[in-house]
């Protein structure tokens, strides 16, 4: 009974989102964020967090360095400057990037308990392998494996925590996956695949990403949010919403959720990435024709996640930072 409570939240939201057609609208073309190009973790422990990854997540280092000015300008996060950080992905899918970059403790920080970018959801092949290994691994579970149900059995989920209090949601098709929404994972542990991001004002995310980006507004509904409501230990009666946007590219799905009142903008050290997850980069064609405020002038960046790509970032309003790579489009 207790595991059915542990579903995660992307799962849940996959299957109110499936079970209804799109807010009626228009026909559009397609949306502008193409894929997730990779996420940033804001690292309490850079050294534990590679151990980590590298152990039990199949996850391979493709570059350290150390934070350049232009980058840390880019993120308007002028402080990470000169911090170290790791890239890793996996041999499947080596283009989609997890990185680590060295942040400053946060006391009193908590998974699931402000606004931004709360969790990883990852593609995996085998839930039960993932998690016969992931019990002897330091990774904290936060839900143990669990389907969807009567309406979606064929869809598994669990979750984990990081060693800087990020959360992974580790999902798997079990059924025809030629006929899934999710994607196909490749390995046993696959790329990310959906990023969610939590704040005040659901219906204000959904329109800001919906407007910037040309994304399909789904419809808004009402969560059980069963892990945050236990990290908030928010009482009974706090109602939480959650939505799905799609990206352009099969399988990449942005998940919003809509917080009662209490949680707050995630803290970070003065001028630093946030610790957790802190950033979500995504591909796009063209940063001119987006029309959006960024951060700082959009320029050209080296290294494994960029290539040389002109980037710019975003804040969106929940504070998220979300970065933009006009790229060469992958798979």
């Amino acid at each position: 009974m207790l595991m059915s409570f542990h579903i995660a939240v992307a799962s849940v939201l996959w299957m109110m989102a499936t079970m209804q057609t799109p807010l009626a609208q228009p026909t559009q073309s397609a949306p502008t964020l193409e894929r997730i190009r990779g996420t940033t973790i804001g690292a309490i422990d850079l050294a534990k967090t590679e151990a980590w990854y590298t152990q039990w997540l199949d996850q391979k280092v493709r570059e350290r360095g150390n934070v350049t000015k232009e980058m840390a300008a880019s993120w308007g996060a002028p402080n990470s400057a000169g911090r170290s950080f790791i890239v890793f992905s996996t041999d499947a899918h080596p283009d989609v990037f997890i990185r680590a970059v060295a942040v400053d403790p946060v006391p009193g920080y908590r998974a699931l308990t402000t606004w931004g970018w709360n969790a990883i959801e990852i593609i995996i092949d085998d839930i039960e392998a993932l998690h016969a290994r992931l019990k002897n691994s330091p990774f904290e579970f936060i839900g143990q494996p669990a389907s969807l149900g009567l309406r979606y059995p064929t869809i598994h989920a669990m979750q984990v925590k990081g060693p800087s209090e990020e959360v992974l949601y580790l999902t798997t098709e079990t059924g025809d996956r030629t006929k899934s929404s999710l994607p196909l994972p490749g390995a046993l542990v696959g790329r990310p695949f959906i990023m969610v991001v939590a704040g005040p004002d659901i219906e204000t995310m959904r329109s800001w990403y919906a407007d910037a980006f040309n994304m399909m507004r789904q419809p808004i509904n009402p969560s059980l949010a069963t892990l945050t409501r236990t990290a908030q230990a928010a009482p009974a009666e706090a109602a939480y919403t959650i939505s799905l946007l799609s990206m352009a590219q099969h399988g990449n799905m942005l998940q919003l959720d809509g917080f009662p009142s209490g949680p707050k903008a995630r803290p970070s050290a003065l001028g630093q990435l946030p610790p957790g997850v802190a950033m979500t980069s995504f591909d796009v064609k063209s940063l001119d024709a987006l029309k959006l405020k960024y951060l700082a002038t959009p320029q050209k960046l080296g290294g494994t996640a960029y290539g040389n790509a002109r980037v710019a970032t975003v804040a969106g309003t929940a504070g998220e930072l979300i970065e933009l790579i006009e790229a060469k489009m992958g798979g």
